[in-house]
């Protein structure tokens, strides 16, 4: 999807461009080679260092580079996709009228690429007749335009202008550079490790933080799909999937059962526990009542119930999460729960797993084991969904319409 997508980057002058900073690094995180452009007014609230260290490469400023005489036609011909964030009330008006008043808004008319602006700016100044005319301009001519939100404003002020939050603006970024190919298709994802209540208080529980299913769901959105998200971390959903929020296992068991009915593809990513307590205690368990015993019995197999209720055409994937035999236990799993597929990781592995941004799995299908490397859970993501396309594409009944 984004592996070495060539984004550039433009920063200008506007109280946000700090923001800018954490939206470069989750860009370079989800694969992109990021080519920053910052504005001379950009200068006045990050400093170039910063950006560069954090970009694929050095921070540009100036039409008149001595290594690239032409530098905004390089970069315009160059990307695959423009992002300017934050975009301020002179950048577009510049851009909208095809004024080139320097390297940004030169380049921005050298591209042919998807170009992105993220406007921010005081209420007033976002609400001026002129500033939205400029916008619908910049529409009619197939720019996207990520609306700011509202909230807290520079000088204390609240309303309507505040630059969007980082993660809207990757998604927007990574959708102008993802396929289509899942276009029409009903995902049900899981996430999240459940909680088996042992009083009101405490809880039996696992590492799990949701986050590789969570991008599951997001890349899942982006490349066309309608998607129920089933998570137990739904504080931390991504924007797009429909979240259905769940607790322990027994109501993710419900919630994906529900789901799944009239789903083309489930993924089963969520941790979920393996026992639950047989009495849950009305009140909290006092420490004076000496220790408590706590009579466990096992919760319904999730992926199981799905195998055996798999429809022709149905795409059914599950995880293991494994500290050895790794490879051995995901075939089993692959087999015994009538899975299409078995993403399979070593969690005691460093960087991998549980509550890491980083990832590294083996994708298990019948006859076949795909590695993916150390990567962030974005591109895990993606090439689990790879995999997805791959197996329905020879798979008769399954139709990725």
């Amino acid at each position: 999807m984004s592996g070495g997508a060539r984004v550039v980057l433009g920063v200008t002058g506007g109280i946000a461009a700090y923001k800018a900073v954490e939206v470069c690094r989750r860009l370079v995180d989800a694969g992109c080679h990021v080519s920053p452009i910052m504005t001379a007014g950009a200068g006045r609230f990050i400093g170039e260092t910063t950006l560069s260290a954090l970009a694929s490469e050095p921070v540009r400023t100036s039409l008149w580079d001595e290594d690239s005489p032409i530098p905004h036609t390089k970069l315009g011909q160059g990307a695959d996709v423009v992002v300017v964030c934050p975009a301020t009330a002179r950048l577009l008006a510049d851009y909208a009228s095809g004024r080139s008043a320097d390297l940004l808004t030169a380049t921005l008319l050298a591209t042919r690429a998807p170009v992105v602006v993220c406007p921010a700016m005081h209420t007033e100044m976002w609400e001026h007749p002129a500033v939205q005319d400029n916008l619908s301009t910049l529409r009619r001519r197939g720019v996207t335009i990520v609306e700011p939100e509202s909230g807290r404003l520079a000088g204390g002020d609240v309303g309507h202008g505040r630059l969007a939050e980082p993660q809207r603006i990757v998604d927007a970024v990574l959708a102008k550079l993802t396929p289509n190919d899942l276009d029409g298709l009903r995902i049900v994802v899981s996430a999240g490790g459940t909680r088996e209540p042992i009083d009101p208080v405490r809880f039996i529980g696992n590492r799990s933080s949701g986050k590789q299913g969570h991008a599951i769901a997001a890349a899942a959105v982006r490349r066309g799909a309608e998607v129920v998200l089933v998570t137990t971390q739904a504080a931390s959903a991504p924007s797009g999937p429909d979240v259905r929020a769940v607790e322990t296992a027994a109501q993710m068991r419900d919630a994906v059962v529900d789901a799944a009915a009239e789903a083309d593809v489930v993924v089963m990513a969520a941790a979920v526990a393996d026992f639950t307590v047989a009495e849950v205690a009305d009140s909290k368990i006092k420490k004076a009542g000496g220790v408590p015993v706590l009579r466990l019995e096992p919760t319904v197999d999730i992926l199981a119930e799905l195998g055996s209720r798999k429809r022709p055409g149905q795409t059914l994937v599950g995880f293991a999460a494994e500290t050895d035999d790794v490879a051995s236990n995901a075939r089993s799993k692959l087999e015994a729960k009538n899975a299409d597929l078995v993403v399979a990781n070593d969690v005691s592995a460093a960087g991998v797993g549980f509550e890491h941004d980083t990832n590294a799995v083996v994708i298990h299908s019948a006859g076949d084991a795909l590695e993916v490397g150390f990567s962030t859970k974005a591109q895990i993501a993606d090439r689990i969904l790879d995999a997805v396309v791959a197996h329905r594409l020879r798979s008769p009944g399954s139709s990725n319409r």
